[in-house]
């Protein structure tokens, strides 16, 4: 859950919820319909979606690995899952804490950046041709959080974390 949701509720044991914050609860509220069809059609459309941009990459960087492709892939599904996930609870931490806490070492060490920047522009392309205008606007942030901070992490690997 949303850390601002969370922390109304825990703040909430003493007293009943100001008028501001039921204004927050019902806005999440509100938007889990849009956010569960989001989630679904990412869950049921993973495959197509993946495929689509795996044959594009292949395509696009013929000289690359398999290896490295692979592992690019996997952790753009990841990524994918995470942000998937993130926009369902409305709580983009968990892609801070749960994704690029793990991947972002090793997106660093592996020094993908040429084929993670390639994936995440043909994956954005994809994801826009398959979700509507605001089912994207739910996901944008989580992805634009996520894809910034790997991209970021393999460009100035003597900054370390984030």
């Amino acid at each position: 859950m949303h850390p601002q949701l969370a922390s109304i509720f825990d703040e909430a044991e003493n007293r009943y919820l100001k008028v501001e914050e039921l204004k927050l609860i019902s806005q999440y509220v509100a938007s889990m319909p849009e956010r569960l069809d989001t989630y679904r059609n990412l869950r049921d459309r993973e495959l197509e979606i993946m495929q689509a941009v795996v044959d594009q990459l292949q395509a696009a960087l013929p000289e690359e690995s398999e290896e490295n492709l692979e592992r690019c892939i996997k952790h753009a599904l990841l990524m994918l899952r995470y942000c998937a996930l993130s926009l369902l609870i409305n709580d983009e931490s968990l892609i801070q804490k749960r994704f690029l806490d793990w991947v972002g070492p090793l997106a660093q060490a592996y020094d993908t950046k040429t084929i993670d920047a390639k994936l995440y522009r043909l994956l954005n392309q994809q994801l826009s041709k398959m979700l509507t205008a605001k089912q994207m606007g739910y996901l944008s942030p989580g992805l634009a959080l996520a894809q910034e901070a790997l991209l970021s992490q393999a460009m100035n690997p003597a900054n370390g974390r984030r």
